[in-house]
């Protein structure tokens, strides 16, 4: 696709008689935000680190910003950005000291005061590393991320260690991020993090793909067919319904009022996720009040 930041064709990397990238295509559209899922062990950080150039793959088609990564030079190093899940900042240098020494590293860096505003840290520009918290590190290293001006961004697992309000504030930024034009390829093991940034998402597991496609319909209508619970006779019941009201009327109707339990839900990100690459592990239909949404009979 000529609008592709990313394109990827049969990628295979192989250690001896082990696949652990196994025929992998996609695409990563210039502008979108694009997250690859999966469990440890599966593949994904081996072909993100293909994709970065510090990984030679065994085999398949890869080009980033137009050049194959295994050859590309300091020129197409400039265009990327990359937060890496640890941090390499010197403790020593303050945020606007190591910024504008990271900045000298580009041919065309954005302005050092306005990375510093991008990403919150106003008022700990002249503060030293190693004084911020956790969380203001963690912008930090977006901060070094994004200070070449890169076209494509990578984020691996950018919220790890985040408390609930950090992480709400970080994807503010990455927001700003997007409205910017910016691509950005996100790993994560928060499934809703890659529901609320991501246009499109991918799932690898055991080095093979198993699904792609935009958030809205990811995994097919089969797996984000709502479903019905309620308790009966006390037994817990489970029905996947495209008509999830009506089924519930009609069991009202039948037992003569509102079942005890009852919750329509459809499936979210997480639970087909889990359901692709563990399915004894799926999330139960009524299991997870923190990932469901819940809804009673009127």
């Amino acid at each position: 696709m000529e609008n592709a930041a990313v394109r990827v064709r049969n990628l295979r990397k192989t250690y001896g008689s082990r696949a652990a990238v196994d025929d992998v295509s996609f695409d990563i559209i210039r502008g979108e935000t694009f997250a690859l899922l999966g469990p440890n062990g599966a593949g994904k950080s081996t072909t993100v680190e293909i994709l970065e150039g510090y990984r030679r793959r065994t085999s398949g088609e890869v080009t980033v910003l137009g050049d194959d990564p295994g050859h590309a030079g300091l020129a197409w190093k400039a265009r990327l950005g990359i937060v890496l899940q640890t941090t390499g900042q010197a403790g020593a240098f303050t945020v606007r000291e190591q910024l504008r020494q990271f900045a000298g590293y580009y041919p065309r860096p954005r302005d050092v005061e306005e990375v510093i505003a991008a990403v919150g840290l106003e008022e700990k520009a002249n503060t030293r590393i190693s004084k911020l918290s956790g969380g203001q590190q963690r912008r930090m290293d977006v901060a070094l991320g994004i200070i070449g001006n890169p076209e494509l961004l990578f984020l691996d697992e950018p919220t790890t260690g985040f408390d609930p309000q950090a992480r709400r504030e970080f994807w503010g930024l990455i927001r700003r991020l997007q409205g910017e034009g910016t691509t950005i390829l996100l790993t994560t093991h928060y499934l809703d993090e890659a529901a609320q940034l991501a246009d499109r998402v991918a799932v690898i597991d055991r080095g093979l793909l198993q699904a792609i496609g935009p958030i809205a319909t990811f995994g097919g209508e089969d797996a984000r067919m709502p479903r019905v619970t309620w308790r009966e006779g006390g037994t817990l019941h489970t029905e996947s319904t495209p008509a999830p009201w009506a089924f519930a009327r009609s069991l009202a109707e039948r037992l003569g009022g509102e079942p005890d339990e009852l919750e329509i839900r459809r499936p979210t990100l997480e639970d087909i996720y889990l359901g692709m690459v563990d399915p004894d592990e799926a999330v139960a239909p009524a299991s997870s009040p923190t990932s469901s949404t819940s809804e009673t009979l009127s």
